[in-house]
């Protein structure tokens, strides 16, 4: 079976909602990081629900953000605080924006995908799981800042 470039996109997509769930799951717990890619492979991807069924996630890029979140969490984590206002350090971010950071932080440090993009989708995740207007351009701004740190060769001009 073939895969379109759209469906593509999609399961790139669904892999970062996973992970920002997966990471907040793993703070939240204390469980492992293998522990926790395992329980997502096995029964979140594609799990079908009362609400509906969720999308296969792209398996690479889920582990790729798991690992690289979990092994570059203290750069990540520093580089998120440098983008906060000196009041809000990161321990004092809600958890799931510390998910979201912790996951687009580790993508945008992949260095794999063109930065605009990452931040594109975890806007789109902060929007998904926000109610509130104002945190998807909060986290916007975060990750801009994140994202012209961590790849400055993407902004020159």
């Amino acid at each position: 079976m073939t895969i379109s470039n759209n469906q593509r996109r999609k399961m790139k997509s669904a892999a970062r909602f996973y992970a920002v769930q997966a990471l907040f799951q793993m703070e939240s717990s204390g469980q492992t990081v293998d522990t926790i890619i395992a329980e997502f492979e096995d029964h979140r991807f594609g799990a079908s629900y009362d609400e509906g069924e969720m999308i296969e996630g792209d398996i690479d890029t889920f582990r790729g953000l798991m690992e690289g979140a979990v092994n570059d969490q203290a750069r990540i984590d520093q580089m998120t605080d440098r983008a906060l206002v000196a009041k809000w350090p990161i321990a004092r971010i809600d958890p799931t924006l510390r998910a979201l950071f912790r996951a687009a932080g580790a993508e945008l440090t992949a260095k794999e995908t063109p930065p605009k993009v990452v931040i594109a989708e975890f806007v789109g995740l902060a929007e998904a799981f926000s109610n509130d207007e104002k945190e998807p351009k909060f986290v916007n701004a975060v990750l801009d800042h994140m994202a012209r740190e961590a790849r400055p060769d993407a902004f020159a001009r």
